[in-house]
């Protein structure tokens, strides 16, 4: 059993992690602003207030956790864009501290950066939003900065181009810089299955200092 600090746990991918993670059996703290909208209950679930943009709450919340997740990502509007990179130099500030007692840290990142069959990048696709480039380079901000990092054990994972609330298979592929598609050239991969490979990497620490993909 692990002891998780989750961060982003009421959003769609957060709430799948929390979930598979409580079904496992592990001990999951999730760091809410508002502890009393939080429904969620569960014996192994704590509820807390934090801020993931505050480094000193950082410290205190991830003291004693073994993994720290970070769900948080693009939202709806500019703030939640704005809070990608940022929130990732609030963690990696906030562990530090805590040395070799640091927890390992696992990201939620994007798609926006991976390699294509063609060999460009997601976000080099004709007609993409001007609302989703922000996300996704801001989730390639966030990258950069957690491969610059080499004392505190990271882990980024990043989704199919495709991520959506659906059905829980229990399988997946994984890569590391290349987007996953299938045979019709589709990448996708449901939020459940994208929780379970988080968890399995909770459990597994096959990619620590890595960023890894997956996909159905």
């Amino acid at each position: 059993m692990a002891k998780i600090a989750l961060y982003g746990a009421t959003g769609t991918i957060g709430s799948r992690v929390l979930r598979e993670a409580l079904d496992r059996g592990h001990q999951v703290t999730a760091v809410v602003r508002n502890p009393k909208k939080f429904i969620e209950q569960h014996p192994n679930l704590t509820v807390t207030t934090g801020d993931v943009l505050d480094p000193a709450s950082v410290t205190a919340i991830a003291e004693g956790q073994d993994v720290v997740v970070s769900a948080v990502g693009g939202g709806d509007g500019p703030g939640h864009i704005a809070t990608i990179a940022p929130a990732a130099k609030s963690l990696v500030a906030g562990l530090r501290p805590l040395g070799e007692k640091a927890p390992r840290l696992i990201t939620v990142g994007g798609a926006g950066s991976l390699r294509t069959p063609d060999g460009k990048q997601v976000w080099d696709a004709e007609g993409l939003p001007e609302s989703l480039l922000q996300i996704m380079h801001a989730h390639g901000d966030a990258l950069d900065f957690y491969q610059s990092v080499d004392d505190i054990r990271w882990t980024n994972l990043s989704p199919a181009a495709l991520i959506e609330p659906g059905e829980r298979t229990g399988t997946y592929r994984t890569a590391l810089d290349d987007l996953i598609v299938d045979a019709d050239g589709t990448s996708r991969i449901s939020a459940e299955d994208y929780a379970v490979a988080l968890v399995d990497e909770i459990e597994e620490a096959n990619h620590i200092g890595e960023r890894f993909t997956v996909g159905a």
